[in-house]
């Protein structure tokens, strides 16, 4: 058995799933917060002196997972472990996001593509010379990048 217990939940502009950003570069300037549960806020120090954190959080919304998908940023399908679809058989997100400040346990942060009321389940520094390798492919995503930032969730993963 395996169990996680959430150390705080975000919150956002985005109560509906349909139109949210669906990746933090299509959420630029978008702000939001994480209430870190008082238990959790002595692993907090000293990480106000990070500009961006990666956010691990459980897709609450989501049900259920199908093992093919059409992304939202293709029209053919595709396997589910190629995309970053909500909807999968361990529902937990990944999110790259500004860290403005650190204040009594509430994390301020921008670029903000998560939504409302979803728990977080870790907070981890974002570090280029441990997470930006330099020989990168992006298998069928390598000509879409460009339209990322103007993809907004459909509701399909609802």
């Amino acid at each position: 058995m395996i169990e996680f217990k959430p150390i705080g939940i975000i919150h956002s502009p985005f109560a509906d799933p349909h139109p949210m950003p669906i990746q933090p570069t299509g959420a630029v300037g978008v702000k939001g917060t994480v209430e870190v549960f008082a238990d959790f806020h002595e692993g907090l120090a000293d990480l106000g002196g990070f500009s961006h954190i990666i956010l691990l959080y459980f897709f609450h919304r989501s049900q259920g997972c199908k093992l093919t998908v059409v992304p939202f940023m293709d029209s053919e399908p595709r396997g589910l472990f190629a995309t970053r679809a909500p909807k999968r058989p361990n529902p937990i997100g990944l999110s790259v996001v500004q860290l403005d400040r650190v204040e009594d346990g509430m994390l301020n942060i921008r670029n903000v593509d998560i939504l409302d009321g979803t728990p977080v389940l870790d907070i981890k520094p974002y570090v280029p010379a441990f997470d930006h390798p330099d020989d990168i492919r992006t298998g069928w995503l390598e000509g879409a990048h460009k339209t990322v930032a103007q993809k907004r969730s459909d509701g399909r993963f609802k």
